[in-house]
């Protein structure tokens, strides 16, 4: 959300309260001149608690315990009124006020410290994003890039999925997606060191499979000392798909790491780029052996390649339906990465109820000049299973 959009809600959120601060302070005063006015037969002094309750849900503490003062002051005028102060009735009516209102003023200082403190996690975890996700510019070299993070905890805004765009020394653009075994805090110094050694090789290194190399090395060197193993002692790896898109000509390289597959999305068609030869997830060390072909296909002018992490088609909707990512792309329209991006963001968000159990990561990058795109059918096999086009079989062969 923008800065008019984050003003705006502050704005209706002073309004708001401002609103109900009327509201409780006209309750006191209509409580009092009712309880006085009836007399004794009935009793309406300890509805005024309503008061400083009614304030603790938009107010803080001080606030909250000003108007319980006016609560415990417009009492004891009507105690006043009906017999004095000293009567058992109105003393018992005085100390019940004064307990309930110091426990809503508690409760109140203890909201608003967990608020703080969850405010300072939140400016942690958007400082560690910004550190270790370092955003992908919205352009890079030919190709126009939109990406989606979507963190399970609600207390973070960063795990273990990770995503970056790269130049290297030769007319290339780099992409990296990868996805962490496990999810939170715990997993980002995992994913530290995929994305340090993938930014550092990009550029250093000519081929794809020695890329991969010099990033799982570095994963084997470190990842004992950045893995949570004491709350965590099973298998550390991470899944991951790194592809070169080339400048000159639609020429696009990938090496995928045990991660889903990515989508391409061309001329109202969406392909599932399968990988004909799949590595073993980075971390495994010595193992696995590790296959160095890649697959080749094309990124033609205004195609979209999609790249998701595994949160993504295991997010589950209420009923225990996974998300049907593939199926779901076909049916949007879309013109634009940015476009593309929020449908299916919301359609996500949709199908799970926001409710996310995993990390979930998107990236879409455009081969630019881009033209507008009608909406995409997904092509497939008779029993169902997506199939490449067959003007696009001979690329995915390497």
């Amino acid at each position: 959300m923008g800065p008019r959009g984050t003003s705006g809600n502050r704005l209706l959120e002073q309004r708001a309260g401002r609103g109900l601060l009327v509201i409780a302070l006209a309750l006191i005063v209509a409580i009092t001149v009712a309880d006085v006015g009836i007399g004794t037969s009935v009793h309406l002094g300890p509805l005024l608690v309503i008061a400083p309750t009614l304030t603790a849900s938009f107010a803080g503490p001080r606030l909250t315990a000003l108007v319980g003062a006016l609560a415990q002051a417009a009492l004891v005028i009507i105690s006043i009124f009906h017999g004095g102060l000293t009567t058992t009735n109105h003393v018992a009516q005085l100390v019940a006020l004064a307990v309930l209102s110091a426990l809503v003023v508690f409760i109140t200082y203890v909201r608003e410290r967990r608020a703080r403190e969850l405010s300072r996690v939140r400016s942690v975890a958007e400082t560690a994003q910004r550190i270790l996700l370092r955003p992908p510019p919205r352009r890079i070299g030919p190709l126009r890039v939109a990406w989606l993070y979507l963190a399970a905890e609600d207390e973070t805004q960063i795990g273990g999925d990770l995503l970056a765009v790269a130049r290297a020394d030769h007319p290339c653009t780099r992409v990296l997606i990868g996805d962490v075994r496990g999810h939170g805090l715990a997993s980002i110094g995992e994913a530290s060191v995929v994305m340090g050694a993938f930014r550092e090789g990009a550029h250093r290194y000519d081929s794809l499979p020695e890329l991969v190399t010099a990033v799982e090395e570095s994963v084997c060197r470190n990842l004992e000392e950045v893995a949570d193993t004491a709350h965590d002692p099973g298998e550390h790896f991470i899944t991951a798909v790194m592809i070169d898109i080339h400048d000159q000509g639609p020429q696009a390289d990938m090496l995928n790491c045990g991660h889903p597959p990515p989508l391409l999305i061309r001329g109202g068609q969406v392909t599932v780029l399968n990988s004909r030869w799949p590595s073993p997830p980075l971390g495994l060390c010595s193992l696995c052996v590790r296959d160095d072909r890649t697959d080749r296909f094309t990124v033609e002018s205004g195609d979209m390649l999609l790249l998701y992490t595994d949160g993504v088609i295991e997010a589950r909707s209420p009923t225990g339906a996974f998300y049907p990512l593939a199926e779901r792309v076909a049916s949007l329209a879309a013109s634009s990465p940015d476009a593309l991006l929020h449908r299916l963001h919301r359609d996500l968000l949709e199908h799970t109820g926001e409710q996310l159990t995993d990390d979930a990561a998107f990236l879409i990058i455009e081969r630019t000049p881009s033209h507008h795109l009608h909406g995409p059918h997904l092509m497939s096999h008779a029993d169902g299973s997506p199939r490449p086009q067959p003007a696009d079989r001979h690329h995915l062969a390497g």
